[in-house]
């Protein structure tokens, strides 16, 4: 039989009160959380895990259901279960609009791309008019219509978020915007161009677990939760241009900020 290598998982305590499968799945985030199974690494097998504590098959799988539950690891079918990679994207919050970015024809997203050493694409298109919800309507100052724009955003081809955009049908109608590329820089750089020049966002953040819809566009794997982020853009003469909500895949990204101290 398999034969764990010496020191990478403890043993049962049997005198503890907590589940057998429990103690198993404790070990098992244990090692990962050390290094001892880095991101990508192969899981030992259920038979190995089986013959090292001497317990049932059954246990080992309610182990490993836990750490899928838990969004740390991944089963691949007929391969085994892997550790789940940490987030690829760092996106710090005081520089992903900076207007330099504009200027070298760069949306955020591209630049959170490069800062990953990934290849962006966007799918799932949806660009139309239509009656913006109440929610939407009160961030926008209550326009009738909207101009929404809805996309898929991929690194190296995996789904990461999706994104609609909002804006006052009054800014955005027969302009570039309207258009599935809006051009270098993306919707910014176009309302910039239009005379509304950005002064400032605001945004709204909080963590969920994903809805069926949500886990199918963003193909995630059992417990893994969403980054829910609203995001309203004010222009200089204090109206909002747009309101952009948007569906993260919680593993996909850190969200890093800087904060000043006084």
């Amino acid at each position: 039989m398999p034969v764990l290598p010496s020191g990478v998982l403890g043993a049962l305590d049997p005198t503890s009160d907590r589940a057998v499968f429990r103690q198993i799945a404790d070990q098992l985030r244990e090692a990962i959380d050390r290094g001892k199974f880095a991101e990508g690494d192969k899981l030992p097998s259920e038979t190995e895990l089986v013959e090292h504590y001497g317990v049932s098959r059954m246990t080992v799988r309610n182990s490993l259901s836990v750490l899928q539950g838990e969004g740390l690891v991944v089963s691949e079918h007929g391969k085994g279960v892997f550790v789940r990679p940490r987030p690829p994207v760092r996106r710090l919050a005081s520089d992903r609009f900076a207007r330099r970015h504009r200027e070298q024809g760069k949306s955020a997203f591209i630049v959170e791309a490069d800062g990953a050493g990934s290849h962006p694409t966007v799918d799932s298109l949806e660009i139309k008019e239509e009656r913006p919800s109440q929610d939407i309507a009160t961030r926008l100052g209550g326009p009738r219509r909207v101009l929404a724009r809805r996309r898929r955003y991929l690194l190296d081809g995996r789904p990461v978020e999706f994104a609609t955009s909002y804006l006052p049908l009054d800014l955005a109608r027969g302009t570039p915007i309207a258009e599935p590329n809006p051009g270098p820089g993306g919707i910014y750089a176009r309302l910039e161009e239009l005379g509304h020049r950005l002064d400032h966002f605001e945004e709204e953040i909080r963590a969920r677990m994903p809805a069926p819809t949500e886990v199918k566009t963003l193909q995630l794997a059992s417990g893994v939760p969403v980054i829910h982020l609203v995001r309203t853009a004010f222009d200089t003469e204090g109206r909002a241009v747009e309101v952009c909500d948007t569906v993260m895949a919680a593993d996909a990204y850190v969200l890093a900020y800087q904060l000043p101290a006084t």
